[in-house]
């Protein structure tokens, strides 16, 4: 395959997507190898914060490999590879929600907030700053998430992801700069909280 084309993201001609759809392994592997990042922006997008990433990725790439000969067109593999790694996404979180269910009935003394302490003490300042950067970006309404992921994580230019989300280039960039504006309020609110004297006793505490 031709790899990634600057910042715009993958990109494969004809004849490779042709091979790999009927499963030659070797475009198979570079299928992924030219795609991984993309993908895992993709997923990112739309995966519970808590999950990890690269276990996602490891069930999207069991699907291509699995599914991809449903693929009839090359032209449509990009576009099936996307609803793949959203569909993985999606339903990671559907089987969370379920567990998070179960623990509270089995558990009721259990919280999120003492997993998430536990986790934060293992982590140096500036790891749980980033992500918590993170975890607000996917706080924010899909439809300004997800180009902001695709641009900040990925690098792809407003034209690609115009391109991959079938909207025009002047709705990413209204929505690019409405996802950093509402998450600056966001990281600018948190400060605000953390700053509170009560916020600062439970910190010491």
């Amino acid at each position: 395959m031709g790899g990634e084309r600057g910042h715009g993201g993958p990109a494969e001609g004809p004849a490779e997507g042709a091979a790999a759809i009927a499963g030659d392994p070797a475009a198979l592997r570079e299928l992924w190898r030219s795609h991984r990042r993309w993908v895992a922006a993709i997923v990112l997008s739309h995966m519970p914060s808590e999950l990890e990433l690269e276990d996602l990725l490891q069930d999207v790439a069991t699907v291509v490999v699995e599914r991809i000969g449903e693929v009839r067109e090359p032209e449509r593999l990009r576009s099936w590879l996307r609803t793949v790694a959203i569909n993985v996404a999606r339903s990671a979180g559907r089987r969370q929600r379920v567990r998070r269910r179960a623990m509270r009935e089995l558990a009721p003394t259990a919280t999120d907030a003492d997993a998430r302490s536990v986790r934060d003490g293992a982590r140096d300042e500036a790891r749980r700053r980033a992500r918590r950067v993170l975890e607000l970006a996917m706080r924010l309404p899909p439809d300004y998430r997800e180009p902001l992921l695709l641009r900040s994580l990925h690098g792809m230019s407003q034209k690609r992801i115009a391109s991959e989300l079938g909207v025009p280039e002047t709705t990413v960039e209204t929505r690019l700069a409405r996802a950093r504006k509402m998450l600056r309020e966001e990281m600018a609110f948190e400060a605000e909280i953390e700053d509170l004297p009560i916020a600062r006793a439970r910190s010491r505490s």
